[in-house]
Protein backbone atom coordinates (compact mmCIF):
# COMPACT_ATOMS: atom_id res chain seq x y z
CA UNK A 1 0.00 0.00 0.00
CA UNK A 2 0.64 4.05 -0.43
CA UNK A 3 2.65 4.88 2.47
CA UNK A 4 3.98 8.33 2.62
CA UNK A 5 6.00 10.26 5.52
CA UNK A 6 5.66 13.66 6.62
CA UNK A 7 6.92 16.14 10.06
CA UNK A 8 6.66 19.48 11.73
CA UNK A 9 9.27 19.96 14.20
CA UNK A 10 10.18 16.43 14.46
CA UNK A 11 6.96 14.99 15.56
CA UNK A 12 6.39 12.45 12.67
CA UNK A 13 3.74 10.77 11.04
CA UNK A 14 2.73 8.24 8.60
CA UNK A 15 0.16 8.65 6.04
CA UNK A 16 -1.61 5.58 4.34
CA UNK A 17 -4.75 6.22 1.90
CA UNK A 18 -8.01 4.83 4.10
CA UNK A 19 -9.19 2.76 1.26
CA UNK A 20 -6.00 0.79 1.21
CA UNK A 21 -6.20 0.40 5.09
CA UNK A 22 -10.04 -0.93 4.74
CA UNK A 23 -9.29 -4.30 5.11
CA UNK A 24 -6.86 -4.39 7.94
CA UNK A 25 -6.85 -3.82 11.52
CA UNK A 26 -6.21 -0.06 11.89
CA UNK A 27 -4.69 -0.06 15.32
CA UNK A 28 -2.12 -3.31 14.29
CA UNK A 29 -1.59 -1.11 11.07
CA UNK A 30 -0.21 1.95 13.19
CA UNK A 31 1.46 0.30 15.56
CA UNK A 32 3.39 -2.13 13.25
CA UNK A 33 4.11 0.86 10.98
CA UNK A 34 4.92 3.48 13.52
CA UNK A 35 7.58 1.08 15.62
CA UNK A 36 10.60 2.46 15.48
CA UNK A 37 13.27 -0.13 15.05
CA UNK A 38 10.66 -2.67 12.91
CA UNK A 39 8.46 -0.70 11.03
CA UNK A 40 9.24 2.98 9.65
CA UNK A 41 8.65 4.89 12.57
CA UNK A 42 6.56 7.71 14.30
CA UNK A 43 4.62 9.50 16.31
CA UNK A 44 1.34 8.19 14.90
CA UNK A 45 -0.45 7.45 11.34
CA UNK A 46 -3.40 8.90 10.07
CA UNK A 47 -5.58 7.01 7.12
CA UNK A 48 -6.89 10.07 4.76
CA UNK A 49 -8.59 10.60 1.58
CA UNK A 50 -8.82 13.78 -0.46
CA UNK A 51 -11.23 14.74 -2.30
CA UNK A 52 -12.13 16.40 -5.28
CA UNK A 53 -12.74 19.43 -4.32
CA UNK A 54 -9.16 19.87 -2.77
CA UNK A 55 -10.39 19.18 0.96
CA UNK A 56 -9.09 16.43 3.00
CA UNK A 57 -10.32 13.64 5.30
CA UNK A 58 -8.24 12.38 8.38
CA UNK A 59 -8.48 9.73 10.89
CA UNK A 60 -5.49 9.97 13.66
CA UNK A 61 -3.92 6.64 15.13
CA UNK A 62 -1.17 7.15 18.02
CA UNK A 63 1.68 4.91 17.63
CA UNK A 64 0.33 2.63 20.03
CA UNK A 65 -2.72 1.64 18.42
CA UNK A 66 -5.20 4.25 19.82
CA UNK A 67 -7.67 6.30 18.61
CA UNK A 68 -6.71 10.79 18.74
CA UNK A 69 -9.52 13.18 17.86
CA UNK A 70 -7.00 15.40 16.12
CA UNK A 71 -3.19 16.69 15.56
CA UNK A 72 -2.11 20.00 14.91
CA UNK A 73 1.03 19.25 13.88
CA UNK A 74 -0.57 15.95 11.91
CA UNK A 75 -3.26 18.20 10.47
CA UNK A 76 -0.53 20.58 8.86
CA UNK A 77 1.55 17.47 7.77
CA UNK A 78 -1.40 16.39 5.75
CA UNK A 79 -2.52 19.61 4.04
CA UNK A 80 1.66 19.62 3.09
CA UNK A 81 0.72 16.32 1.53
CA UNK A 82 -2.20 17.35 -0.33
CA UNK A 83 -0.19 20.03 -1.99
CA UNK A 84 2.59 17.70 -2.59
CA UNK A 85 0.68 14.74 -3.87
CA UNK A 86 -1.59 17.45 -6.44
CA UNK A 87 1.70 18.53 -8.07
CA UNK A 88 1.12 21.59 -6.38
CA UNK A 89 4.99 22.20 -5.64
CA UNK A 90 4.17 26.40 -6.61
CA UNK A 91 1.33 26.53 -5.12
CA UNK A 92 0.99 30.41 -3.72
CA UNK A 93 0.35 32.00 -0.49
CA UNK A 94 -3.18 32.07 0.68
CA UNK A 95 -4.13 28.76 -0.57
CA UNK A 96 -6.34 26.87 1.28
CA UNK A 97 -6.74 23.63 2.31
CA UNK A 98 -9.52 22.39 4.75
CA UNK A 99 -9.44 19.31 6.56
CA UNK A 100 -12.32 17.14 8.08
CA UNK A 101 -11.20 15.36 11.27
CA UNK A 102 -12.79 13.65 13.66
CA UNK A 103 -12.78 17.67 16.17
CA UNK A 104 -14.80 18.78 13.60
CA UNK A 105 -13.60 20.81 9.92
CA UNK A 106 -10.37 22.57 10.36
CA UNK A 107 -8.81 25.38 7.41
CA UNK A 108 -5.21 25.96 7.01
CA UNK A 109 -3.88 29.09 5.05
CA UNK A 110 -0.63 28.74 3.27
CA UNK A 111 1.83 31.72 4.31
CA UNK A 112 4.68 30.05 2.09
CA UNK A 113 6.51 27.20 0.86
CA UNK A 114 10.55 26.83 0.53
CA UNK A 115 11.39 23.16 -0.83
CA UNK A 116 9.64 20.61 0.76
CA UNK A 117 8.61 22.56 3.77
CA UNK A 118 5.14 24.23 3.56
CA UNK A 119 4.20 26.77 6.31
CA UNK A 120 0.46 26.75 7.07
CA UNK A 121 -1.68 29.67 9.58
CA UNK A 122 -4.36 26.61 11.01
CA UNK A 123 -7.64 27.58 12.44
CA UNK A 124 -8.03 25.33 15.14
CA UNK A 125 -10.96 26.80 16.92
CA UNK A 126 -11.97 27.78 20.09
CA UNK A 127 -10.69 26.49 23.22
CA UNK A 128 -13.17 24.13 25.88
CA UNK A 129 -13.78 23.36 28.81
CA UNK A 130 -10.72 25.62 30.43
CA UNK A 131 -10.68 25.23 34.25
CA UNK A 132 -7.54 24.86 37.19
CA UNK A 133 -7.72 22.20 39.15
CA UNK A 134 -4.98 19.90 41.71
CA UNK A 135 -4.31 16.94 41.24
CA UNK A 136 -2.67 14.15 43.44
CA UNK A 137 -0.13 12.20 41.21
CA UNK A 138 3.12 10.34 41.85
CA UNK A 139 3.63 11.59 45.39
CA UNK A 140 2.75 14.66 44.28
CA UNK A 141 -0.19 17.73 44.34
CA UNK A 142 0.05 19.43 40.99
CA UNK A 143 -1.78 22.63 39.53
CA UNK A 144 -3.05 22.13 36.08
CA UNK A 145 -5.05 23.74 33.49
CA UNK A 146 -7.49 21.16 31.87
CA UNK A 147 -8.93 22.04 28.43
CA UNK A 148 -10.32 20.48 24.93
CA UNK A 149 -8.10 21.59 21.77
CA UNK A 150 -9.59 19.46 19.99
CA UNK A 151 -8.69 16.61 21.75
CA UNK A 152 -8.08 16.41 25.79
CA UNK A 153 -5.01 18.55 27.29
CA UNK A 154 -3.58 18.88 30.96
CA UNK A 155 -1.25 21.68 30.74
CA UNK A 156 1.08 22.58 34.10
CA UNK A 157 2.60 26.09 34.63
CA UNK A 158 5.80 25.53 36.32
CA UNK A 159 8.65 27.76 37.76
CA UNK A 160 11.31 25.25 35.99
CA UNK A 161 10.78 22.63 33.49
CA UNK A 162 11.16 19.19 35.17
CA UNK A 163 14.48 17.32 34.29
CA UNK A 164 13.84 13.64 32.70
CA UNK A 165 13.38 11.89 35.61
CA UNK A 166 10.31 13.56 37.44
CA UNK A 167 9.29 14.32 33.74
CA UNK A 168 9.34 10.44 32.85
CA UNK A 169 7.74 10.00 36.63
CA UNK A 170 4.94 12.57 36.11
CA UNK A 171 4.21 12.66 32.67
CA UNK A 172 3.10 8.97 32.11
CA UNK A 173 1.19 9.14 35.55
CA UNK A 174 -1.06 12.40 34.24
CA UNK A 175 -1.29 11.44 31.25
CA UNK A 176 -3.50 7.75 32.51
CA UNK A 177 -4.54 9.58 35.18
CA UNK A 178 -8.06 8.81 37.08
CA UNK A 179 -9.24 12.09 36.33
CA UNK A 180 -8.72 11.43 32.48
CA UNK A 181 -10.95 8.10 31.24
CA UNK A 182 -9.61 8.70 27.96
CA UNK A 183 -6.58 9.57 28.50
CA UNK A 184 -5.20 13.37 28.08
CA UNK A 185 -2.04 14.85 26.12
CA UNK A 186 0.44 16.30 29.36
CA UNK A 187 2.00 19.54 28.68
CA UNK A 188 4.78 21.73 31.22
CA UNK A 189 4.74 25.26 30.41
CA UNK A 190 7.33 27.65 31.64
CA UNK A 191 6.42 31.79 30.86
CA UNK A 192 10.00 32.92 29.55
CA UNK A 193 8.54 36.72 28.57
CA UNK A 194 4.88 38.28 28.28
CA UNK A 195 5.10 36.41 23.95
CA UNK A 196 7.11 33.29 24.76
CA UNK A 197 6.35 29.75 26.48
CA UNK A 198 9.06 27.37 26.73
CA UNK A 199 7.05 23.35 26.71
CA UNK A 200 7.96 19.59 27.18
CA UNK A 201 5.09 17.17 26.11
CA UNK A 202 4.14 13.95 26.94
CA UNK A 203 1.42 13.19 24.37
CA UNK A 204 -1.33 10.41 25.24
CA UNK A 205 -0.65 7.25 23.29
CA UNK A 206 2.80 8.35 22.32
CA UNK A 207 4.95 9.54 24.93
CA UNK A 208 7.89 12.57 24.91
CA UNK A 209 7.50 14.18 21.02
CA UNK A 210 9.41 16.72 19.80
CA UNK A 211 6.50 19.08 19.32
CA UNK A 212 2.95 19.36 19.77
CA UNK A 213 0.05 21.37 17.70
CA UNK A 214 -2.87 21.13 19.87
CA UNK A 215 -0.44 21.10 22.72
CA UNK A 216 1.28 24.21 22.05
CA UNK A 217 -1.93 26.09 21.75
CA UNK A 218 -3.34 24.60 24.85
CA UNK A 219 -0.08 25.88 26.68
CA UNK A 220 -0.46 29.50 25.02
CA UNK A 221 -3.69 29.81 26.27
CA UNK A 222 -3.05 28.36 29.73
CA UNK A 223 -0.33 31.44 29.69
CA UNK A 224 -2.77 33.96 28.46
CA UNK A 225 -5.80 32.63 30.77
CA UNK A 226 -4.01 31.95 33.97
CA UNK A 227 -0.06 33.59 33.41
CA UNK A 228 -0.79 36.70 32.44
CA UNK A 229 0.87 35.97 28.70
CA UNK A 230 -0.25 37.68 25.55
CA UNK A 231 -2.39 36.70 23.11
CA UNK A 232 0.04 36.37 20.86
CA UNK A 233 2.54 34.28 21.96
CA UNK A 234 5.58 31.74 21.03
CA UNK A 235 5.61 28.18 21.97
CA UNK A 236 9.10 26.82 22.22
CA UNK A 237 9.44 22.92 22.30
CA UNK A 238 12.44 20.66 21.59
CA UNK A 239 11.93 20.95 18.02
CA UNK A 240 11.41 24.12 16.99
CA UNK A 241 8.95 27.31 17.59
CA UNK A 242 4.85 27.90 16.62
CA UNK A 243 2.98 30.44 16.82
CA UNK A 244 -0.08 30.87 18.56
CA UNK A 245 -2.74 33.32 18.54
CA UNK A 246 -6.01 33.29 20.62
CA UNK A 247 -8.28 35.84 18.99
CA UNK A 248 -11.92 36.69 19.23
CA UNK A 249 -12.48 34.01 16.69
CA UNK A 250 -10.61 31.07 17.80
CA UNK A 251 -6.68 29.68 18.22
CA UNK A 252 -4.69 30.56 14.85
CA UNK A 253 -1.39 27.77 15.23
CA UNK A 254 1.43 29.11 12.46
CA UNK A 255 4.17 26.51 11.66
CA UNK A 256 5.75 24.61 8.80
CA UNK A 257 5.63 20.74 7.92
CA UNK A 258 7.21 19.11 5.52
CA UNK A 259 7.15 15.69 3.06
CA UNK A 260 9.95 13.04 3.68
CA UNK A 261 9.10 10.49 1.53
CA UNK A 262 6.78 8.36 -0.95
CA UNK A 263 6.60 4.86 -1.15
CA UNK A 264 5.14 0.76 -0.61
CA UNK A 265 4.57 -0.39 3.08
CA UNK A 266 4.26 -4.39 2.62
CA UNK A 267 1.22 -4.77 4.82
CA UNK A 268 1.64 -7.79 7.36
CA UNK A 269 -0.99 -10.12 6.90
CA UNK A 270 -1.41 -10.15 10.88
CA UNK A 271 -3.12 -7.26 10.14
CA UNK A 272 -5.93 -8.22 8.65
CA UNK A 273 -9.18 -8.07 10.52
CA UNK A 274 -9.75 -11.44 12.86
CA UNK A 275 -5.88 -11.86 12.84
CA UNK A 276 -5.02 -8.62 15.03
CA UNK A 277 -2.49 -9.68 17.74
CA UNK A 278 -2.87 -8.52 20.99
Amino acid sequence: MFLAKAHAYGNDFLFIPQDQAESFDAAVLARETCARHTGVGADGLILFAFAPDGSARMRLLNADGSHSELSGNGLRCLAALALHVRGHERAEPMTVVNVDTDAGWKQLTLVSRGGRRYTFRAAMGQPERIQQERLDVAGETIAVTTLAMGNPQCVALVDELPDEARFHRLGPALATHRRFPEGTNVEFARIEAPNRVRIKIWERGVGPTHASGTGACASAVTAIAHGGAERDIDVVAPGGTQRVEWRDDGVFLTGWAEVVFEGQWIANADAAPGTRRV
